[in-house]
Formats: structure tokens, sequence, C-alpha cells
């Protein structure tokens, strides 16, 4: 396995062997199974594998989550090398930005809505770092996981947006064994934190087994059962429409509906999702 620390080094590498297909997972590290996922999913499907590390500033609104994220690149590097990954790209912020960036996108409801709600910039940041990437590495294909379910659909809506020939790939939710969903924030709770943190997925799959009720009960249910645990603080909860990603006020048996939820545990934000409707 290559890593690439410059652009120059990992064109000059992709020139080289001159694949049919690349695969692209982009990932700001502290790799876990799920990301592994994401590189066997792309290896299955390409000739070539890229990976990338990057804790992308530009994405991040508060500079104490910045400052806070997980950065282990050693081990991670050790995950991407066993999973047989190809090459991996570890740039430098002044790599990925020699100059500032002052782009700015819009994704209509995606850009409003949820997370972007509560992580003003955020979406903005994930769309330009991917620009970015897909300017460099022009993939076949990228992959991402639907924990980040938004994040997936405004990736999306950027590749649609700018007409760019990659096909964005999404992959399943993987989860802990209590049902947390696999997310490099884990590793900031604590042992009781992340056994209560099972409540999250628990309850997203209670919610959907009464999905014959209103939206505002089924909101009522969700909060009711969050406020059980003193840690627990709810930031948003919404039932959306699996396409546009508007919040819904009523369900529709017709459509596909997907309820969000993203809740503070302790000081770690945990983000989660699963369908009502499919």
């Amino acid at each position: 396995m290559l890593v690439c620390h410059t652009i120059k080094a990992l064109k000059k590498y992709l020139s080289k062997k001159g694949a049919k297909s690349v695969g692209f997972v982009p990932t700001m590290g502290a790799l876990h199974d799920a990301h592994i996922s994401l590189i066997n999913a792309s290896k299955k499907e390409n000739d070539l594998t890229v990976g990338s590390i990057f804790v992308n500033p530009q994405q991040f609104n508060n500079q104490s989550d910045l400052d806070k994220y997980p950065r282990s690149v050693v081990a991670d590097l050790d995950k991407l090398e066993l999973a047989q990954c190809d090459v991996v790209f570890v740039p430098s912020v002044e790599e990925m930005y020699p100059q500032k960036v002052e782009k700015e996108f819009d994704f209509g409801t995606l850009s409003v809505v949820m997370e972007a709600a509560h992580r003003p910039g955020h979406f903005n940041g994930v769309a330009i770092v991917i620009e970015r990437f897909f300017e460099i590495i022009n993939p076949t294909r990228a992959y991402f996981g639907e924990k980040d379910f938004q994040q997936l659909a405004v990736i999306k809506a950027l590749v649609k947006q700018l007409e760019l020939p990659v096909e964005i790939v999404s992959c399943p939710i993987l989860r802990e064994s209590n049902g947390l969903a696999m997310s490099s924030r884990n590793e900031r709770l604590s042992e009781v934190e992340k056994k209560q943190a099972g409540a999250i997925n628990r309850t997203l799959q209670q919610v959907a087994a009464q999905k014959n009720k209103s939206v505002e009960a089924l909101k009522k249910y969700f909060l009711d059962e969050m406020s059980q645990y003193e840690n627990f603080k709810v930031e948003y909860f919404e039932i959306a429409d699996a396409e546009t990603l508007k919040p819904a006020d009523s369900l529709d048996e017709t459509k596909k509906y997907i309820a969000f939820t993203a809740v503070n545990v302790g000081e770690v934000r945990l983000i989660d999702n699963m369908p009502i409707i499919d």
C-alpha cells in the first residue's frame, strides 16, 4: 500500500497505474469497521481503491469539535493496509487548500434542515472538500455510509449540480452489538455512555414499529424515551421525506420516510437515522 502526502505524488501514481476504474473512500481517520466496509465495497467494484485521511477544517463550525476530533493516523494506515487498500492520500491542510476557499453552495432544502440548521456551514465545507478530492483523484465511484444520510444527499446533489462524472455509492449503516451506529466519535464515549447510547437505535426501532401513529405522537415518544437519561440532550428529531429530506407533518403510505436524530450523550454528539416507511 502506497501512502501519498502530496497531490503530485498521488497523481503520478494514478497516472502510472492507468486503472480502468477507480474507487474512492474519503475519511477523516479514526477508522472503524464501517470505514473498512467501504474499502471492501470499493475493492469489489473497481480495479484500484484510493482511501484518504484528512480532518477537513472547512466542515467544522465549532473549533472545539475540530480540536477534539480523534486522530490516529498510524493505526488507521495499519487498518487500511490490512484491508488491502491500494493507495492512501494523507494531505496537509496547506496541500488541500493552498489558497483561501470562499465557495458557497446552495443545495436548497438540504442546506437548511436538520444537520444544516444545527451546524451552519458544515455542508458547504463538505462540498468544498469533496469537490477538491474529486478534482484530484477523478474517481469512477465514491463510497459513503448511510449514517451520514443528509451528507450523502448533499454529495449526490453536488455531483448533479456540477455534472461530475462520478457514481456515488451509498453503503448501509454498520452498528455496534448494542445497536449504536459506528462512528469515530464513539471513541470519546465512556463505557457507561456507550452502553446507554444503544438506546438511540432501540428507540428509533420502536418509532418505526409505530408508524401508524401521527408524526407529532412519534416525536413525543422519542423525546420522552430520551428524557429518561440525564446526560442525553436531543438536538433534533425529525421524520423527513426520504427523497427531499423535507420534514413531514404527516405520513403518506405511498412515500418513503426516514427518522433522523442528533443526540448529545455527555459531550459527544451522535447522529442516527432509520427508515419509517420504506
